[in-house]
């Protein structure tokens, strides 16, 4: 052989070895030069591959910790959405300008909070629940995954066809569609690695919640409750989509995966199969308790925490008992699913207060006494702490105007109603805070380290509510009452934006606005915390003070997560998609009558002059500061956050912070 052939054979070889399977694609006849220049490219055309290959061994907890990604849409196990960067921060955040843009192409609720991994973004919108990966800096498409979701299933979902996000591990993207189905993409190709069909949107079953993985299993959970569905948590294996256990909320403890381990902090939640016994005959396989909110993960304590939804039918005197376990607080074992404790935040649901709302877990001095605690934002209006290793209630305090109870039993753990609002049939019960969406819903909430305050997004909203008798119809609405909600007490205001001391059980400050704030938030190292409102601002705010220091007027409203990141220019970004819509923004971007104040479950009422301010909207919006200015402050920096030198060719690793 010739020296030059043996050359070219060498280069072959090496062009093989680099590109693996994608070796096959390429001609089988190459000229040396070509080989050549191949191989002038091949460590950049795949060194993000490698670099994933090199990420699927690292902890997906430290991964979490590196600030210059955000690799799950709580940012980390915990649910903090806190970020170490501060790069932008409170004395420049005021010089904050749009740096790209990018357009989902649905123009419905937008929820979903972005994630990047390495240089790659990736973000996912409402139905028909296509898929994205954008260059994180320049925000170039790199790849689209179109999944065949299916149209019937935009007629059962009961607020909107949201989806709250994706998540990440191994080299790959999971989320669902909303047609029942867990989608596993490759996050370098968009190909299809494999799809698990886990509900039937025949019976009303749909899914809008963001997976967390956890020690290589894919947690979801079903949406429906006010379709009479039973309510659910599934672990897929990541690697093949086969489904490893399934926990359901209501029915005999071992669907529930109740064994010997299971010690609930409270007597009246002790007992066998109560899931079957607090219900009237047979109500339990109709009851609800969907799980489509968050999930938090305690690696220490290797459990998972996540809330159940309300129960179903919104009457509550068509099924007398607790209906355990509804509303009900849950800790896992997450390798095989089986229960440790529970705990139900409001047995006997009366007006729609699920429990599906985030938990943060934190460590906190209380009493002298450095505690192990969840804190919960309730939908019933108060704010809980609770001890995350027993699930007793360290403090439950009301955040917002509540009146349909009287408080909660810190001996028994069991909220205590307001016997002046009887929810009897056929009766009109006026004046009822908080409403349905609770004090606060899905919209999750941060947590600073720094400021040990919680930032939350959350809506004032009361109502009236009427029951009526209903029937059981597969894949129809199972309601039984008909509410109109309007603005809580005050001067109007419909929502806040509020910093929570836990410790002191108090409001440090507050931002009142027009509409619910139906966004979520995140809180930085640079002393800003970011929210959206529905009247189409995206603020950033100075964590200590509640100061309103920067503002960006977008196309639509916000309901979506912000996050923030770090791009391979070394500036650091804020990205958040504007879209309003959700159960609070029906009559903005769904052509539902604002004057039909029953609407969307009652929240037409409280919403009716929302069309007067935006419609609907798909854009992403990426933020950043001038170059200058970045630069400025990355010199003035402490370090946080701060990127390894780049490569000529701008490739980055995407385990460049992440400790390797």
């Amino acid at each position: 052989m010739r020296p030059r052939e043996k050359c070219s054979a060498a280069l072959s070889a090496e062009v093989e070895r680099s590109c693996g399977a994608e070796f096959s694609l390429l001609p089988k006849r190459l000229s040396f030069l070509k080989l050549l220049a191949i191989c002038a490219v091949v460590p950049l055309a795949f060194s993000t591959r490698a670099a994933f290959a090199q990420g699927a061994h690292e902890d997906l907890q430290k991964l979490s910790g590196d600030p210059n990604q955000w690799v799950m849409p709580a940012k980390n196990y915990a649910s903090t959405r806190y970020s170490e960067l501060d790069q932008i921060n409170d004395k420049n955040v005021s010089k904050l300008q749009l740096a790209w843009s990018f357009s989902i192409g649905a123009n419905r609720g937008q929820e979903a909070a972005p994630l990047i991994i390495g240089d790659t973004m990736y973000v996912v919108g409402p139905f028909p629940n296509n898929l994205f990966a954008l260059d994180a800096t320049t925000g170039d498409l790199k790849w689209a995954y179109k999944p065949p979701t299916e149209l019937a299933s935009q007629g059962v979902a009961c607020c909107d066809v949201v989806n709250r996000g994706v998540a990440y591990d191994n080299g790959r993207i999971f989320y669902n569609t909303l047609d029942d189905h867990t989608v596993a993409v490759d996050a370098i190709t968009g190909k299809e690695v494999w799809h698990t069909k886990l509900g039937d949107i025949n019976k009303g079953e749909t899914m809008t919640m963001a997976p967390l993985v956890v020690k290589g299993k894919v947690l979801v959970g079903n949406s429906g409750g006010e379709m009479g569905v039973r309510g659910w948590l599934t672990a897929l294996d990541e690697n093949s989509g086969k489904i490893a256990w399934r926990a359901y909320s209501t029915g005999p403890d071992k669907d529930i995966l109740i064994g010997k381990d299971f010690k609930p902090p409270y007597d009246w939640m002790k007992g066998k199969d109560l899931g079957v016994k607090t219900w009237p005959p047979g109500r339990w396989e109709i009851g609800g308790g969907s799980v489509w909110g968050w999930i938090s993960y305690d690696p220490e304590l290797n459990l998972i925490y996540y809330g159940t939804a309300n129960p179903g039918p919104w009457n509550p005197n068509e099924r007398p008992g607790d209906n355990l376990w509804t509303s009900t607080i849950f800790a896992r074992d997450p390798d095989n699913g089986v229960a440790k404790w529970a705990y139900q935040t409001s047995p006997h649901d009366l007006w729609d207060h699920d429990s599906i709302n985030e938990i943060v877990l934190v460590d906190l001095k209380i009493d002298g006494k450095t505690r192990k605690v969840a804190i919960r934002p309730g939908r019933n209006g108060f704010m809980y702490v609770l001890d995350r290793t027993t699930g007793k209630v360290i403090s439950a305090t009301p955040y917002d105007t509540v009146n349909a109870y009287k408080g909660v039993d810190l001996k028994t753990g069991r909220i205590i109603p307001n016997p002046e609002k009887e929810n009897t049939l056929g009766r009109v019960v006026e004046d009822v805070c908080p409403a349905s969406p609770g004090a606060k819903d899905w919209q999750p909430t941060a947590w600073s380290p720094v400021t040990q305050l919680l930032y939350v997004p959350h809506q004032h909203l009361c109502m009236n509510y009427k029951t009526s008798e209903v029937g059981y119809i597969a894949g129809t609405p199972y309601l039984g009452a008909t509410v109109d909600m309007y603005a809580g007490p005050g001067d109007g205001y419909r929502g806040e934006f509020m910093a929570w001391d836990p410790v002191k059980k108090q409001k440090v400050w507050s931002i009142k606005e027009k509409f619910p704030v139906w966004s979520g938030t995140v809180v930085t190292k640079g002393n800003i915390a970011f929210y959206g409102t529905m009247d189409r601002w995206l603020k950033a705010v100075d964590a200590k003070t509640g100061k309103v220091l920067w503002k960006f007027h977008a196309p639509s409203g916000f309901i979506g997560q912000p996050v923030t990141y770090k791009g391979t220019d070394g500036r650091q970004y804020v990205a958040i998609i504007s879209g309003v819509g959700g159960w609070s923004g029906v009559t903005a971007d769904a052509e539902l009558d604002p004057h039909l104040r029953n609407g969307a479950l009652g929240f037409a009422g409280a919403t009716q002059d929302l069309p007067a301010y935006t419609m609907g909207g798909s854009v992403l919006e990426v933020f950043a500061l001038p170059p200058d200015t970045a630069k400025q402050a990355e010199n003035g920096s402490a370090g946080a956050g701060k990127r390894a030198a780049l490569p000529a060719n701008g490739a980055t690793l995407i385990a460049s912070g992440g400790g390797h």
